[in-house]
C-alpha cells in the first residue's frame, strides 16, 4: 500500500512541479516506509542522504507531499523526513553539466537555521586556510546572515550545495566589496565536503591562478596545470575581473573551465560587476560565465543591517540596543565590511570609557565616520555625480525637460537624495527644480522597484553608491 501510495504521489508531483526541481529533489528519494502512530494515523517515512537535501525537502516540499498523500490516500497521512545513515547513503552519481538555466525560477529560501541567528557571523573576507581545499571552515551556512540583498544568491548556492552539477553551472555570483561573495562560495565547497569527504573541491582567488599560469609557462609544464584543475569537482574562484588583459590566463581558464564542464564539474565565480560588465576579458569567456545562472549580491537593507549589529554584538559579549542598531544601520550602508568595523569602534568606545552602549556614545564613537559622511552626501552633490554618470548636464536636473535620457538619471538622483541623505520628499523636490513631492515620491518608488528586476540598474547604482561614499 505503501509503495503504490508513494508511487502515485511522486507521479503527481512530477505534473505539478517543474521538471527540474521534480527531477532535482522528488524523484532521487528512496521508496517510503508506511508506519502509525499511537493514534493510528498514517506516517509515510522517507531517508533523505544527506542533511542539505533533508532541510531543503522539509522548508519547501514536505508541505505539499503531505498534502497529496493524504489527498490520494483520502485520510490525513503525515510525513517524516529522516536523515539516511552513512552506510545507507548511496554513492553520488557523476556531476552533471547544467545546459545552462540563465533565467531559471530558483525556489524559495530556506527558513535561517537557528544556529545562523545565535552565531550571525558576518560576512567578511577571511583568513588563508591551511587545508588542501584552501576553504575556510568557519564560513558556512549556518553563520551567514540571511536577507533580502542576498536572498537570491544564497538560494542559488543552496541549491547548487545540496545538489551540485543539476543546473546552475556555472553560478556567477557578483556585488561590491565586503557583501559576502566570499562567504557564499567557501559555504558551498565547505556543504559538499561535508556531504562527500573525498569531493575534490579547490578554493582559489583568481590572482593565485593567474599565479598558476605564470609559473607554469616558465617552467612549460602545463600538464601539471591541467592536472591540478581539469580533474576537480568543485572549482570555487573569486573575483575573476583580475583576468583582465591577461590573454595567456585567459586561455588557460578557458581550457579549463570546458574541461571541467566536459566532466560534468561544477563552477562558481565572483566578479565586482556582472559578466557583460567585466572588461578586456574575451567575449568566450563572458559568454560562457553568463551561461548558468548570474545572481547579484547587494548592499544590505536597513533590517538586515539592524539585524546583524545585534547579533554580532552579541557573538561579541555586549547587548546592543535596538535605537543604536539603527542609528548606526542608517548611518552605514555600503556593506557588511563596514558595518563591523563601526561596531567594534563602538564596542571599544563603550569598553575603554566604561560606559554603557547609547546613542550619546555611539556618536562620540563614529564622529569621524559621521562628519565625512555630512560632508560629502548632499543632494547638490547627488546631482552631480549622476549628471556625469549619465554625461547629462547639471542644469538638467532642475530643468524642466523631459527626454528619457534626462527624466530617468533625474528620477536615480531622486532616489538617491531619498536614500542617502535626510532631506525630506518636499525639500528634494525643492532642489529639483521646484518639483512637487509626490513626484520625487514616484521616482523613488519606480527606481526602487525596477532595481529588484534589473540587474544593470543595480549594478549602475552600486557604483553611484560607492562613489558618493568615497
Amino acid at each position: 500500500m505503501t509503495v503504490d501510495l508513494w508511487q502515485r504521489g511522486c507521479e503527481r508531483l512530477a505534473t505539478e512541479l517543474p521538471e527540474h526541481q521534480f527531477n532535482t529533489w522528488i524523484r532521487p528519494l528512496p521508496p517510503a516506509q508506511l508506519s502509525r502512530d499511537e493514534a493510528d494515523a498514517a506516517i509515510v517515512s522517507v531517508r533523505v542522504p544527506n542533511r542539505f537535501k533533508l532541510d531543503w525537502i522539509r522548508a519547501q516540499y514536505a508541505g505539499r507531499i503531505e498534502s497529496v498523500l493524504s489527498d490520494l490516500a483520502g485520510k490525513p497521512v503525515r510525513l517524516e523526513l529522516t536523515l539516511a545513515p552513512r552506510a545507507e547513503t548511496p554513492t553520488p552519481a557523476p556531476l552533471r553539466a547544467s545546459n545552462g538555466y540563465a533565467h531559471a525560477t530558483v525556489p524559495a529560501p530556506m527558513a535561517a537555521p537557528a544556529a545562523a541567528a545565535a552565531a550571525a557571523a558576518i560576512a567578511t573576507a577571511p583568513a588563508p586556510a591551511s587545508n588542501r581545499h584552501k576553504l575556510n571552515p568557519s564560513l558556512t551556512f549556518d553563520t551567514l546572515v540571511p536577507g533580502r540583498a542576498n536572498q537570491m544568491a544564497r538560494t542559488a548556492a543552496l541549491h547548487v550545495a545540496g545538489a551540485p552539477g543539476q543546473m546552475y553551472n556555472p553560478l556567477f555570483i557578483y556585488g561590491g566589496v565586503g557583501l559576502g561573495k566570499t562567504h557564499l562560495v567557501h559555504a558551498v565547497g565547505n556543504a559538499l565536503l561535508k556531504d562527500r569527504p573525498d569531493a575534490r573541491v579547490l578554493y582559489l582567488h583568481a590572482e593565485q591562478f593567474i599565479s598558476d599560469v605564470v609559473k607554469n609557462y616558465q617552467r612549460k609544464t602545463f600538464d601539471e596545470l591541467k592536472a591540478k584543475y581539469h580533474s576537480l569537482d568543485l572549482l570555487l574562484i573569486d573575483d575573476v575581473q583580475f583576468f583582465a588583459g591577461k590573454d595567456r590566463t585567459q586561455e588557460e581558464f578557458f581550457n579549463t573551465f570546458e574541461a571541467l564542464l566536459a566532466k560534468r564539474a561544477h563552477i562558481i565565480m565572483t566578479s565586482d560587476t556582472y559578466p557583460k560588465g567585466l572588461v578586456d576579458i574575451d567575449e568566450r569567456l563572458t559568454s560562457r560565465f553568463d551561461a548558468g545562472l548570474t545572481v547579484a549580491i547587494e548592499p544590505p537593507e536597513l533590517e538586515m543591517r539592524v539585524a546583524i549589529l545585534i547579533k554580532k554584538a552579541l557573538a561579541e559579549g555586549a547587548e546592543m540596543p535596538e535605537d543604536v542598531a539603527f542609528f548606526i544601520a542608517k548611518n552605514v550602508r555600503a556593506n557588511v565590511r563596514e558595518l563591523e568595523g563601526a561596531l567594534r569602534k563602538v564596542l571599544a568606545y563603550s569598553r575603554f570609557s566604561q560606559k554603557d552602549i547609547n546613542i550619546a556614545l555611539t556618536r562620540d564613537a563614529l564622529k569621524d565616520l559621521l562628519s565625512i559622511q555630512n560632508r560629502q552626501i548632499s543632494v547638490e552633490n547627488i546631482q552631480k555625480t549622476v549628471a556625469d554618470f549619465y554625461k547629462i548636464k547639471v542644469a538638467d536636473m532642475y530643468s524642466k525637460k523631459r527626454p528619457a535620457s534626462i527624466a530617468r538619471p533625474r528620477q536615480i538622483a531622486m532616489y538617491l537624495a531619498k536614500d542617502m541623505t535626510k532631506k525630506s520628499l518636499p525639500e528634494i523636490g525643492e532642489l529639483f527644480g521646484g518639483r512637487d513631492h509626490t513626484t520625487v515620491l514616484h521616482a523613488v518608488r519606480k527606481i526602487a522597484d525596477e532595481r529588484q528586476r534589473n540587474s544593470e540598474l543595480n549594478q549602475q547604482l552600486h557604483v553611484l553608491e560607492q562613489t558618493l561614499k568615497g
